[in-house]
């Protein structure tokens, strides 16, 4: 699930996430589930076309990332690796930052972060050139909508509506000769039930 929310130059988007980590820190080394926010800069281009035709509208660049996660082999809804990525290098963001009020009550630290986006900027490093006023004003006045907004996903995460693991990768192809291949088979399909 993807949810969005648009301002002048500065957007949020929120969505359930399985994240495996192809190279784990020591501690971190199971899968992650969840719900990401990300705060982005936003693109308006011109119409393509006529006056009436539609303006593109990019969320680009992320300047400051909310992950909303626990392990995979906790219980659904657990928030043990809960943290936050206060500033990116471009596209890519910063050490994670575990704060406790984070994982004690994560609506809550979410509430009070969006409440202050110009604090939040700051640390960002987001130039007051990039954004405008109304994007800060914007953006606390929309608070109250996603964090209700983050809420709906964590609670589907721990109802484990959202944030499902992919779907078990089929085992090597059969090896020549095997039931399988003289079946007209290459690779052996596993049945829901046997996943």
């Amino acid at each position: 699930m993807l949810a969005a929310f648009g301002f002048e130059a500065l957007g949020v988007v929120v969505g359930d996430m399985y994240f495996i980590d192809p190279n784990p820190l020591a501690g971190q080394e199971t899968p992650e589930r969840g719900v990401r926010l990300e705060l982005r800069l936003v693109d308006r281009a011109d119409p393509q076309g006529s006056i009436y035709a539609g303006i593109p509208i990019a969320f680009t660049r992320p300047v400051w990332r909310v992950d909303l996660f626990g392990s995979s082999e906790s219980p659904p809804g657990t928030l043990d690796r809960a943290h936050h990525h206060p500033r990116f290098d471009g596209w890519e963001p910063g050490r994670r930052h575990f704060v406790a009020e984070l994982s004690a009550d994560p609506l809550s630290w979410l509430a009070d972060q969006l409440a202050d986006p110009g604090a939040v900027l700051t640390r960002a490093g987001v130039g007051t050139d990039e954004i405008t006023k109304a994007d800060e004003t914007g953006l606390a006045a929309a608070a109250p909508e996603i964090v209700s907004a983050v809420k709906r996903m964590l609670d589907g995460v721990r109802n484990e509506e959202l944030a499902p693991a992919p779907p078990n990768r089929l085992p090597p192809p059969a090896p020549a000769g095997s039931d399988f291949e003289s079946a007209g088979f290459s690779d052996p399909v596993l049945s829901p039930s046997a996943r």
